[in-house]
């Protein structure tokens, strides 16, 4: 059974922003391996951009797109409920959180060729 506590939105939210602040953590070394085979040559490039005509990449490229969202989302989350009088509306500020990355990832899912 998951405690009262664990319930309420405001846990959901910060859950999700530490989940997508892992998750984007992790992004960030395959990232700049990906810009250091830039450095080695154009045919290095070329065949790092073939392995990500991947569909299983297209689809981590889905899942880091609504991470980076989410992330965003949440952030501002925090800083109005630090900075401006919000605390008893977290439940629309996580709607609106979800909402934004949802609407971002479906953006992204749009331009995919």
């Amino acid at each position: 059974m998951i405690p009262a506590s664990r319930r309420q939105p405001g846990f959901l939210a910060a859950l999700l922003h530490r989940l997508t602040g892992l998750a984007l953590a992790v992004f960030l070394p395959l990232h700049f391996l990906a810009l250091a085979t830039a450095l080695r040559g154009a045919d290095a490039l070329d065949r790092f951009l073939a392995i990500t005509a991947n569909p299983l990449v297209k689809l981590a490229e889905l899942a880091l797109v609504v991470a980076l969202a989410l992330h965003l989302a949440l952030g501002l989350r925090v800083l109005a409920v630090e900075f401006l009088p919000l605390r008893e509306r977290t439940a629309t500020a996580v709607s609106l959180a979800l909402a934004a990355a949802g609407a971002a990832g479906l953006a992204f899912l749009l331009n995919v060729r």
